[in-house]
């Protein structure tokens, strides 16, 4: 009787560490079952080619097996070709990677998000950092999450967000008016620009990255991202 093959599904890495003498652990997030841990047993014995494919941004289709929260991955291979980042674009691919991290539950799957993320690495590595397109993504995980902002009707009367007043960002409310002097104000044209993916101008780039970086501290808490002390180091020895 021939064997089956494998059931398998598309994945990447998010992080991996040593683990025991030879083998590796690894973080995977998987089209259709999220975010898990696995063990690659003798990983670091199999040559080049096995350290090559088991690292971030590389596109995988894996198979695992165990019923423990920890699985073992019992086969890896290439789904296409990998994505090469670089200089600015390889730290904001850190910062994907430790927000997804940080952010998703295990064995909790976003099909859309995992489809989401693959598409940003292929721009970050074709065309490098887009601010707009990185702000669009926060969005979108916020969402997939449940966390979703309600960017075009303000909290307090109900009324449809104007694009000539000012708005501040309230957790757990959205979005309420405010005077142009308060230091969180955000023009209504940002947040709309923002809902329509349709930023522009360095104004809206910032306020956007303000507003997003307010709603996702919320969930990651006081622990910094150590993705952005490396890019903070990174920038200093370059000057």
């Amino acid at each position: 009787m021939i064997p089956s093959a494998p059931t398998l599904s598309a994945a990447f890495l998010l992080h991996r560490r040593d683990y025991s003498n030879s083998s590796l652990l690894v973080e995977c997030f998987t089209e259709q079952q999220g975010r898990f841990p696995a063990v690659v047993k003798g990983a670091k014995g199999r040559g080049k080619s096995a350290s090559g494919l088991l690292q971030p941004f590389v596109p995988l289709l894996i198979g695992w097996s165990g019923r423990g929260e920890v699985k073992t991955l019992t086969h890896y291979e290439a789904a296409e070709r990998l994505f090469q980042l670089s200089g600015k674009a390889l730290f904001c691919g850190f910062y994907l990677n430790e927000l997804l991290m940080r952010l998703l539950q295990r064995n909790d799957p976003h099909e859309r998000l995992f489809h989401i993320y693959r598409r940003l690495l292929i721009q970050l590595a074709e065309n490098g950092i887009d601010e707009a397109v990185l702000r669009y993504f926060e969005l979108d995980m916020l969402h997939e999450l449940g966390y979703g902002i309600p960017l075009t009707m303000e909290h307090t009367q109900g009324k449809p967000v104007e694009a000539d007043k000012w708005y501040q960002f309230v957790q757990d409310h959205g979005v309420i008016e405010c005077p142009a002097e308060n230091e969180h104000a955000i023009r209504g044209q940002t947040l709309l620009s923002l809902e329509s993916r349709t930023l522009c101008g360095s104004g809206e780039q910032r306020e956007a990255r303000n507003l997003l970086r307010a709603a996702l501290g919320f969930y990651l808490g006081d622990k910094p991202l150590k993705s952005r002390e490396l890019f903070r180091h990174a920038h200093r020895a370059r000057d």
